[in-house]
């Protein structure tokens, strides 16, 4: 592997180190909305959870609607069936079924109107939790959609960097730029490291031999750290590349 090859490398990685950086920056912005949504998203669920209880007191409303309507019908048919009894037993009959009916009747009214006041009462709850709701949406929106635009604008640098890494890449020799992408693995860990002025891998700093330094400074072959497997170069000439 020749110097320019090395070089080309230690390009590459940079280039990788950039892309890291700029998607981690990405990443932040998650955090950043959660925090800023927030607010909102509690208000949403108390208001969510208000909702759907207002919804299932209706309907039990509406079932005491429905018991009510039954049973003043039934208590309008044992009335007209105490003008057509023939006897003693039964008007008693009918009477107790028709009082038991009258009561039941009450007990349904009188639950309809304690339902009726908590319904009410909720339901101005559930006013004043969506005007909070709609006050909190938009005291958040402006910073929300300045964030959500930040993030679009690095994801956009993101997407640049990445297609100017595979241009460069493809001008590489495929074997060599496989070594390197075997070495970093999916957790990108570094691939080249210049040694070190002492002679040093400059990855995990272990002292090479002195045949190894020479070959990474002056030879044209492949040279891999003993003791991380990291490829060494040599360290750019003071001034080049600044």
């Amino acid at each position: 592997m020749s110097q320019t090859t090395k070089t080309a490398l230690k390009e590459l990685q940079r280039l990788d180190g950039e892309i890291r950086v700029a998607e981690e920056r990405v990443a932040a912005f998650g955090p950043l909305l959660d925090d800023v949504e927030g607010p909102v998203v509690q208000l949403d669920t108390e208001a969510g959870v208000t909702r759907a209880r207002f919804q299932e007191m209706k309907l039990d409303e509406r079932r005491h609607e429905l018991a009510a309507e039954e049973k003043h019908t039934r208590s309008k048919i044992l009335q007209e069936r105490l003008l057509t009894v023939r006897n003693v037993r039964e008007e008693a009959a009918v009477t107790a079924e028709l009082n038991m009916v009258r009561r039941t009747l009450e007990g349904e009214e009188q639950d309809a109107m304690t339902l009726l006041d908590q319904i009410s009462k909720l339901e101005i709850r559930l006013e004043e939790q969506e005007a909070s709701l709609v006050a909190a949406r938009a005291d958040v929106e402006p910073r929300r959609q300045e964030l959500i635009k930040e993030r679009e604008e690095v994801g956009t640098e993101v997407a640049e960097m990445k297609r100017r890494r595979e241009e460069f890449a493809t001008k590489m020799n495929p074997r060599e730029l496989q070594l390197y992408q075997d070495i970093r693995g999916p957790t990108g860990r570094q691939a080249v490291a210049e040694l070190t002025p002492d002679g040093a891998c400059g990855h995990c700093f272990s002292v090479m031999p002195l045949q190894i330094q020479n070959e990474v400074r002056h030879g044209d072959e492949l040279v891999r750290c003993e003791a991380c497997g990291v490829i060494l170069a040599a360290s750019e000439p003071e001034g080049d590349g600044g």
